[in-house]
């Protein structure tokens, strides 16, 4: 609403010399997106570092408690302190030769990237010092409250502020600057999230008695064949929409590229950054409950902040209907449970069938028969009745589905007594 329905429609309206930003051909959505993705986004990347400070901020006591609790078990473990099998971690000498072993391998990559070696010790200190206390205050939040409160984006923002200013002091303002303040952004924001990934799957198993080294070990496993593998997808995904395109938006990839750019090749439209700060700073004073959702609503397209409020009816729908059919609190848990279910099911499936897609087109050239399913995307020539049907239809199955089934006994529930 702050973005597309205010500041746009705004800024069009005092300033009518923005009509050259478009052809002859296009239309005032064409404008509309212009203005968005030059005016905007950068006000709402200023308000995204405010937020993301903010953040920070606002739960400094947890990031102490969470750092402090990562440095008092590695003092445990060094004194030769006796544990009991649930509480036994992988050997910490063999875990700090990995760490070394990585950022050595980092090393040489940010020395590719950067072309200096000044700079690339740089970026691999600060990215093996950012990645421990990050990972440790993301694996602290999730374990203790959730994985929704896991604060990925304010941490990468962080962690590539530092390392952007970091390289302009040290005089590397190219491209090279750019890519070598990415690669560091990149491994903390992959620390952070596989840390609160695997500190659920380390809290589950500590409840279920398991053996902490062991589960380790699975986890390491799990990361590094997940690398290699999901290496495959995104070269399809890319080679077919193209990542960073409308079909393949990925927005917080591309706010990390248009900061580093900014700070790093002096590319950032200063004054609407800082009032982008200064706004942050009036969402802050007036207490709005989530300062940093709302410049990420800002940042993100048109398409992507319409289907999150979709999404937001469809959750009031459900509320409304629970309330009218008077059901308990336990019954509400084991509704909005299945409900979390059904729309995990749904995000799992349309990024299979993305994928899908992909290798479908791909495959068209050397197997011409694929070119048969090619009909089954939509996506070329779409259908306002068949697109409106599947809004009903998943509109029946998030709302009308959990409802009906809540009474039933067989269902999980959200109880901690159940």
């Amino acid at each position: 609403v702050m973005g597309w329905l205010l500041l746009v429609p705004l800024s069009v309206f005092l300033n009518p010399s923005l009509g050259t930003l478009i052809g002859p051909d296009e239309s005032y959505a064409d404008l509309a997106t212009a203005v968005w993705l030059r005016q905007v986004r950068p006000l709402a990347v200023g308000t995204m570092i405010v937020a993301a400070f903010y953040t920070l901020w606002s739960l400094r006591q947890s990031l102490i408690t969470g750092i402090g609790r990562a440095l008092k078990n590695i003092g445990a473990v060094a004194e030769g302190e006796e544990a009991d099998r649930t509480d036994v971690d992988l050997d910490l000498k063999k875990v700090l030769l990995g760490i070394g072993a990585t950022a050595i391998a980092c090393f040489f990559l940010y020395y590719h990237f950067s072309g200096s070696v000044a700079g690339s010790m740089t970026l691999t200190v600060v990215m093996v010092i950012l990645g421990f206390l990050f990972a440790a205050v993301a694996g602290y939040l999730v374990g203790l409250i959730g994985s929704s409160n896991n604060p990925v984006s304010g941490l990468t923002l962080s962690a590539l502020l530092i390392a952007a200013v970091l390289m302009v002091a040290l005089g590397v303002t190219d491209v090279r600057g750019v890519a070598g303040v990415l690669g560091v952004a990149g491994v903390v924001c992959c620390a952070a999230a596989i840390a609160g990934d695997m500190m659920q799957d380390l809290k589950v198993g500590h409840i279920l008695g398991g053996t902490p080294w062991k589960m380790q070990i699975g986890e390491l496993v799990g990361v590094v064949l997940a690398a290699f593998v999901l290496t495959l997808p995104l070269i399809a995904l890319h080679n077919v929409y193209v990542i960073g395109s409308a079909q393949l938006p990925a927005p917080q990839a591309g706010l990390m590229a248009l900061m580093a750019n900014g700070i790093v090749a002096g590319e950032m439209a200063w004054p609407l950054v800082i009032v982008g700060m200064f706004f942050a700073v009036g969402l802050i004073l007036i207490k709005a409950p989530a300062p940093m959702l709302i410049a990420v609503g800002m940042y993100l397209p048109f398409e992507s902040t319409s289907a999150i409020f979709v999404g937001g009816l469809v959750k009031w729908i459900f509320d409304l209907t629970l309330k009218k059919k008077g059901a308990t609190e336990e019954e509400k848990a084991r509704a909005e449970n299945t409900g979390v279910l059904i729309s995990s099911g749904f995000i799992a499936g349309e990024s299979l069938m993305a994928v899908i897609l992909a290798l479908l087109v791909m495959g068209a050239d050397k197997f011409p028969i694929l070119l048969a399913f090619q009909g089954l995307n939509f996506l070329e020539e779409p259908n306002f009745y068949l697109s409106l049907f599947a809004y009903v239809l998943v509109l029946w199955m998030l709302v009308y589905i959990p409802v009906k089934q809540m009474k039933s006994r067989g269902l999980p529930s959200t109880r901690l007594d159940h």
